[in-house]
């Protein structure tokens, strides 16, 4: 119970990108909500031998650790590097803790889930990364650029922090999502 009522604090963080029609940043619970929905819709994106059952777990489990952590958008210029040594050192610690308030088998299982798409590397964890990069790109096209406004992200950046990774779990839905983002940016 301590760790699910821990869990709950997930909707007090809040991110950067906000909700599709603009009103309000969304909070990563409902990040999480919102990927694990993507996964069960988009499965037929999904590569070979990939669980979407898998994926919908890691996705609810992936952002716990800003609880502790907070937000870190790919784009931003806030002194947190997202991926940076510092951030992934808090996040291991935060994941330490907060998969620490489970008892031992569940715990580890949960931990070694989140370890999985942190890493990216097994197919599952591929999709979900790719999910996960492109969930806030199909918010920021639903509100005229949102935050890419807020970042002066450009089509470039784009393209080398989020379309690799959409692309390598999701090559098909990344074509389609990069048509989008050339007319939003005009190229």
């Amino acid at each position: 119970m301590a760790f699910l009522d821990e869990a709950d604090r997930l909707k007090s963080v809040l991110r950067a990108t906000t909700l599709c029609d603009g009103s309000r940043p969304e909070n990563s619970g409902e990040h999480s909500w919102h990927l694990a929905l993507y996964a069960m819709v988009l499965a037929d994106q999904a590569g070979p031998g990939v669980s979407i059952d898998r994926v919908v777990r890691m996705l609810i489990l992936h952002d716990l650790v800003e609880i502790d952590v907070g937000d870190v958008p790919i784009h931003s210029a806030n002194g947190q590097a997202h991926g940076s040594a510092e951030v992934v050192a808090k996040e291991r610690a935060a994941a330490d803790r907060i998969f620490g308030l489970l008892p031992g088998d569940l715990g580890a299982e949960f931990r070694a889930l989140w370890e999985e798409f942190e890493a990216a590397e097994t197919p599952d964890a591929v999709f979900a990364k790719s999910l996960d990069r492109v969930q806030p790109v199909m918010q920021n096209l639903a509100c005229g650029g949102g935050t890419w406004r807020t970042y002066g992200v450009t089509a470039e950046q784009l393209e080398s922090r989020v379309g690799v990774k959409v692309a390598r779990g999701t090559p098909g839905l990344w074509d389609w999502v990069r048509e989008r983002t050339r007319s939003y940016f005009g190229s």
